[in-house]
């Protein structure tokens, strides 16, 4: 079974293993009869295949649930409505399920590409000369940081290897795909979200790894304390074969 579903409000402060959890009780609630590993402590077959970094929420995330079905049964489309109907009940506040559809047994699911939405404060939000100038330096001088880091060839950081305790330097300009900029959603009748300055990040996740959404926002020489609104996730590009 592939399951899409959505991550809002607290709920996105919820670590990739607690995710798992949430989806594994949520089964046993629902009464789901979801295939389980061998051992000593078994456990229903479910993943996630892209884990959400904690803080971001999703638009578009997928779940991969294995499912037993009576040899007999035949109903597809009403084991697919069952089974979104007995999720959706039980799901906390915070997770929706958007669609729930069956794949093949042997199917394989790997990410390729992820969006993310950033979006900054409205500075000089009274539009006062100093205010307005400021917003305008800033914009410019972000626009600039931009267009620095898609001229790189390469943009090394040091990143934690927890294996071995130890930093080590790695290019991450291959998995910055694009970085656009719109500043044009501010005004008195746009909604919260639309606010400020809106950055979308797409990146190119392959076998090498990707960009970590902390490391987008030291490229960008930003912090948490300037987003307006939680980090977005707002979609993924599988790419699907059969194993």
């Amino acid at each position: 079974m592939l399951i899409k579903f959505k991550v809002r409000g607290n709920l996105r402060f919820l670590s990739h293993a607690e995710m798992i959890k949430v989806f594994q009780r949520a089964c046993v609630r629902a009464g789901i009869k979801a295939e389980y590993t061998q051992g000593f402590n078994p456990r229903p077959k479910l993943s996630l295949p892209l884990p959400r970094s904690v803080g971001v929420e999703s638009d578009d995330d997928l779940l991969c649930l294995r499912v037993s079905c009576d040899p007999d049964e035949s109903r597809v489309a009403n084991c697919e409505s069952q089974i979104k109907a007995g999720l959706s009940s039980q799901l906390p506040e915070g997770c929706e399920l958007l669609s729930v559809s069956i794949a093949k047994a042997k199917t394989s699911f790997q990410p390729s590409a992820a969006t993310y939405v950033l979006v900054l404060h409205q500075l000089g939000a009274s539009l006062s000369s100093i205010g307005a100038g400021r917003q305008e330096y800033l914009n410019e001088k972000l626009k600039a940081t931009i267009k620095r880091l898609l001229e790189s060839e390469s943009l090394n950081l040091q990143r934690r290897d927890e294996k071995k305790s130890k930093f080590r330097n790695v290019d991450v300009r291959p998995f910055l795909k694009s970085i656009e900029f719109d500043n044009k959603g501010r005004g008195p009748n746009r909604s919260k979200e639309r606010l400020g300055t809106r950055i979308t990040v797409e990146c190119k996740i392959s076998s090498a790894g990707s960009i970590r959404i902390d490391e987008i926002l030291k490229l960008l020489e930003l912090d948490v304390e300037k987003l307006a609104a939680p980090i977005r996730r707002t979609s993924i590009q599988w790419q699907v074969s059969e194993l």
